[in-house]
């Protein structure tokens, strides 16, 4: 396996002191580099193209996408983003949860080491705290799965070599 091969998409909900956000986030599976990620206060769509759109143009195209059958992930609009951008789109089966495992193991790190220490008071809290969380998940957090690596140096070690341009 190598980075940009397959990414997955997930939404988790975020506790608030009062009420919940939702959190979608891209990871690629080989590393699990955090690619791209929105905190919204709505379960629509268009968080999820947005995720899938910032992806894209920062770290290019992947082989395959797998999500679940969440309705922001069946909708045209998130549906054709991924497959105008030349990916094949995966979809888990119903209740299958152990497909997207590489997610949610994510979604266990963040809420148990940052998101159930803290009682958001705001959509802007919730916003600025998890993507340094993120930033410092992809940046300084080792993984024992990496042999210690970060999943940024996962992820750029698992770049295929091209060769140079002549």
């Amino acid at each position: 396996m190598r980075s940009n091969q397959v990414w997955a998409l997930d939404t988790t909900y975020i506790p608030m002191a009062h009420g919940f956000v939702y959190l979608t986030a891209a990871v690629d599976v080989f590393s699990r580099h955090i690619l791209a990620h929105r905190v919204a206060i709505t379960l629509e769509a268009q968080h999820a193209v947005e995720v899938i759109q910032e992806a894209l143009a920062r770290y290019g195209t992947p082989d395959i996408v797998n999500t679940d059958q969440g309705s922001q992930f069946t909708a045209q609009d998130f549906v054709d983003a991924v497959q105008n951008a030349g990916a094949k789109l995966s979809m888990d089966g119903r209740g299958a949860w152990r497909d997207n495992v590489f997610v949610e193991r994510i979604w266990r790190s963040l809420k148990y080491e940052r998101v159930y220490l803290r009682a958001y008071a705001s959509v802007s809290q919730a916003r600025t705290d998890i993507g340094e969380y993120v930033d410092w998940y992809n940046r300084e957090r080792p993984h024992s799965s990496q042999d210690g690596n970060t999943p940024e140096q996962a992820y750029l070690s698992g770049l295929p070599i091209l060769p140079e341009a002549a």
